[in-house]
């Protein structure tokens, strides 16, 4: 195991992934924009996760896509990849497939289908994955979505696995924050999942942001971090009343959708999604697009 905890701070985003309109795999098309990301100052970068539509790909294109990109990026910045599998088993044969592959860490979910009401069911899960891997881990923890709770008592349980370093808080209660910090210090380093929470969530003491709706402005979203990183309030809370419309995209359950039409619209992207996700359209498209062109017109 590790003994010293991987440096992960900043900005993160959870990349998409591109795809043609049939479906297939766009892999020139993800990295040329990742490129554009690490150009724009992010710290590291977060592959098949919830946004870059994990479970819709199958276990060949997950390997492909973790292959082309941890080359196209060549170490600039940690590649992690999303571990959204439906059983312990198959969570464990995919962290090993990681370190093959070269990926720098994961950002582990709890298993897919299964919603457990028990606290133990969701801690020997953690628990036996990260034995299975000598890779640094940020658990993710979104009860909204996955049906598993992680309060700060079971991440204090989970404090003695080593490669356990950094959490991503997505339970949308802001006061998780401060709990975590009194009840497990800075033993993990503390990220934020939620798009449109990033402003309380700074002002709270975090050491970086998986940000979903940044993909499409990656300038402002980077500015709007530095603020907050150097303490300047006052603008940083004039660029996120710009910026909140376009990051409630990030908490609908078609978040995906909104925000790959973001991209769409800021010519870093398309819009493709894989069933059972489809393309928005009629009045809800029209309204999403709204909201974006709204953004973009008084873009800072």
């Amino acid at each position: 195991m590790p003994t010293s905890s991987p440096a992960w701070h900043g900005v993160f985003p959870a990349v998409t992934t591109q795809m043609r309109k049939d479906g297939s795999l766009d892999l020139d098309a993800t990295a040329a924009h990742v490129e554009v990301l690490i150009a724009e100052g992010v710290q590291g970068l977060v592959l098949l996760g919830s946004l870059g539509e994990n479970q819709a790909l199958t276990a060949k294109e997950k390997r492909e896509v973790l292959a082309a990109l941890r080359s196209a990026v060549n170490r600039r910045v940690p590649v992690l990849s999303g571990v959204a599998e439906s059983s312990t088993a198959e969570a464990c044969r995919y962290v090993a497939d990681l370190e093959r592959l070269g990926v720098d860490g994961c950002m582990l979910m709890p298993p897919m289908i299964y919603r457990s009401p028990d606290p133990c069911e969701t801690l020997d899960y953690f628990r036996t994955v990260a034995r299975a891997t000598v890779l640094p881990i940020m658990i993710y923890n979104n009860p909204i979505s996955y049906g598993h709770d992680l309060t700060p008592e079971m991440f204090a349980a989970l404090a003695d696995q080593p490669n356990f370093v950094a959490l991503k808080e997505s339970s949308g209660d802001t006061r998780r924050l401060t709990d975590l910090r009194n009840t497990v210090g800075d033993r993990y380093a503390v990220f934020v999942g939620v798009d449109d929470l990033a402003l309380e969530a700074a002002a709270l003491g975090i050491d970086g942001w998986v940000a979903g709706v940044g993909l499409a402005f990656p300038r402002e979203n980077q500015r709007f971090w530095e603020l907050t990183r150097r303490g300047e309030w006052e603008q940083a809370r004039a660029l996120y009343r710009w910026f909140t419309p376009l990051l409630h995209l990030d908490t609908h359950p078609k978040f995906v959708q909104y925000i790959k039409l973001a991209i769409q619209e800021c010519g870093l992207g398309v819009e493709w999604v894989r069933p059972p996700r489809l393309p928005l359209v009629d009045a809800e498209r029209q309204r999403i697009l709204k909201v974006i062109r709204d953004g973009v017109a008084r873009r800072p």
